[in-house]
């Protein structure tokens, strides 16, 4: 079995069809269930692009394991629409991953509002360290990155070894576009967050996020905003 231990052993010609109706992403996910299994998990934030990876994923694998990392800082319209797809794909296993420390205790180890002053340390404490405990026992991982989002992920495969989790990561949707999400969510009558009428194209936890700048053509610009980070460190 093709994991991360076995990367350099293995061939990685994967020939998925990025001119499919879905853009490969049917292909990869068939595979990649067929393949792993219950191994597989997807780390799911809950944004449009994880609106339509979670209603893809249920036409696969309707009883898949779906995993949000719940820091206790999202906005209520992130919680919002978890409960709307918990109604829309009952079979589905959505788990509500929490960090070890709640907010007030994180607050009362490193201060508080500890993402204003160390973002980083936050995410580690809040996502990372989670998303590493999620994963010990899964094979492979799901995300939905697109290769549009940012300069960071325009080199991303549909299979990809993960170096900082020691997995592998699988990203069906890295040829759709923004609008082919859109298309598709509407098309489809998906739950979605609604964040994203308001200029929010990308979403995480509340004190970190604000409308993007869309002069700017960066659709991640209003995540931690003059902070100097693009990432939370779950995908580098």
């Amino acid at each position: 079995m093709l994991k991360y231990n076995t990367w350099e052993e293995q061939e990685h010609d994967f020939p998925f069809p990025s001119d499919s109706e879905t853009k490969g992403a049917m292909e990869v996910l068939q595979w990649a269930y067929d393949y792993y299994g219950n191994e597989l998990v997807y780390a799911c934030s809950f944004g449009i692009e994880g609106s339509v990876l979670v209603d893809l994923i249920s036409r696969v694998k309707p009883d898949a394991r779906v995993v949000f990392l719940d820091t206790g800082l999202h906005f209520k319209e992130t919680y919002e629409v978890i409960e709307k797809a918990k109604e829309k794909y009952p079979a589905l296993n959505i788990e509500m991953k929490k960090p070890a420390l709640s907010v007030a205790e994180q607050a009362g180890e490193h201060g508080d509002e500890l993402w204003k002053r160390n973002p980083n340390l936050c995410c580690q404490i809040r996502k990372v360290i989670p998303l590493e405990e999620t994963l010990s026992g899964a094979s492979a991982w799901l995300s939905g990155l697109r290769r549009e989002q940012s300069e960071s992920r325009k080199n991303t495969q549909y299979i990809n070894k993960d170096n900082r989790f020691k997995s592998i990561k699988i990203c069906p949707l890295i040829h759709w576009t923004y609008k082919d999400i859109w298309r598709y969510a509407h098309k489809n009558s998906l739950p979605y967050n609604t964040l994203h009428d308001q200029g929010y194209p990308s979403i995480g936890c509340q004190p970190c996020t604000l409308p993007a700048d869309w002069a700017s053509g960066d659709a991640r610009s209003g995540r931690w905003s003059g902070q100097g980070k693009t990432e939370c460190g779950l995908h580098l």
